[in-house]
């Protein structure tokens, strides 16, 4: 009986361990508030609530931001979109994960990208912010730049000293009827990095 027991308490540690790699945080960067529904800078969050959609989770608001979970062959994936202003989203990211007990290997920040064209999808294991202030303040809270990130292409179709009107502001006509497609595709490559890593994800989905 008591080697057993024993037994089971040293199987513990490991099943703990296989249990957390089973586990995924995806953070869709974005800003609170109905002014900045539907604008460049909140594609984080029409990406999730388009997952949300398509895979009937909802989300409920929890400390932090908009919290949904989700099955998906066997690894539980943890959907946030923070409550704290783009400026501060490393706050609610470093709090989901210290709860939620996740590696930052499993931890993926989606976020808008001027640097690359309209559309165009880029997973990258680790990296710079690019001026970015919601990956900036992440950054700082985390101590780190080595977290996977997906990036979505807004363009950078402005003129000088534009920049923040830019990503503040609506998609146009060509860009509304384009997006659908592109939001799919963006499904597709979050589902992707939770069940096929992210050197597969990055193979089969970078500059689509």
């Amino acid at each position: 009986m008591w080697r057993r027991i024993k037994a089971w308490f040293e199987e513990k540690p490991l099943l703990f361990e296989q249990d957390v790699m089973k586990k995924y945080l995806v953070v869709g960067l974005g800003n609170i508030g109905t002014e900045y529904e539907n604008t460049r800078h909140n594609i984080g969050f029409n990406i999730l609530d388009f997952m949300a959609s398509k895979e009937s989770f909802s989300f409920s608001t929890e400390k932090l931001g908009d919290i949904a979970t989700f099955k998906y062959k066997g690894r539980s994936i943890l959907f946030l979109k923070p409550s704290t202003y783009m400026n501060l989203s490393g706050k609610a990211v470093k709090y989901w994960m210290d709860k939620e007990k996740v590696p930052l290997e499993n931890v993926l920040i989606i976020t808008d990208d001027i640097n690359i064209p309209f559309g165009t999808l880029r997973l990258k294991g680790k990296g710079s912010d690019g001026g970015h202030n919601g990956l900036k303040n992440i950054q700082t809270l985390l101590g780190t730049t080595s977290y996977p990130r997906f990036r979505f292409g807004v363009g950078a179709e402005f003129g000088k000293g534009r920049q923040i009107d830019y990503v503040l502001g609506q998609w146009n006509s060509e860009e509304q009827s384009l997006l659908p497609e592109r939001l799919e595709q963006s499904k597709n490559l979050v589902l992707s990095f939770v069940f096929a890593g992210a050197k597969n994800t990055m193979n089969q989905f970078n500059g689509t």
